[in-house]
């Protein structure tokens, strides 16, 4: 019974550290794995988290750039474009959000990747969506090498 217990607090732990912004399913799954967590468990658990507050970030943005947009316009401001975001466009042009989604969850996290590309122009839905499948890929390559390090080290030795 306790260990049983002991089992789902690590799994919820596994849920919340997997929705934290920079910590990401990518660093939660093999530590989970690593420490004994059931593995499928510890995977679908991690990406739920992580995928939780993609959506959020991606549709918090959204929000937050109609408003302050209404904002501006309400003062007599033209609509902000400084240097950073030009940069930020360029690049973006250039990879795609797909490449977001690739280098994201190592460079920025998923959750701001969505962001970015929301206020970019993508859509909320393609935005989480596609971030969300570059968390699953990155999950699913983090979880293997923990997944089959466990596997095979609890194999009896054949000397």
């Amino acid at each position: 019974m306790t260990e049983s217990l002991v089992e789902q607090l690590g799994l919820l732990g596994v849920f919340i550290a997997g929705a934290v912004p920079w910590l990401e399913a990518v660093v939660v799954i093999p530590v989970g794995i690593l420490l004994g967590l059931p593995v499928v468990w510890t995977v679908v658990l991690a990406l739920a988290g992580n995928v939780a507050t993609i959506v959020l970030f991606a549709a918090g943005s959204e929000r937050i750039l109609s408003a302050l947009a209404r904002r501006r316009e309400k003062q007599g401001k033209p609509p902000q474009d400084d240097s950073r975001t030009a940069r930020a466009k360029r690049i973006f042009v250039r990879y795609g959000d797909v490449g977001m989604a690739v280098v994201g969850p190592l460079l920025i996290g998923t959750q701001f990747a969505a962001a970015i590309a929301v206020s970019l122009g993508v859509s909320v839905w393609r935005a989480s969506v596609v971030q969300s499948l570059g968390a699953l890929a990155w999950g699913m390559l983090a979880g293997l090498g923990p997944a089959l390090y466990v596997t095979y080290s609890s194999l009896p030795s054949s000397r």
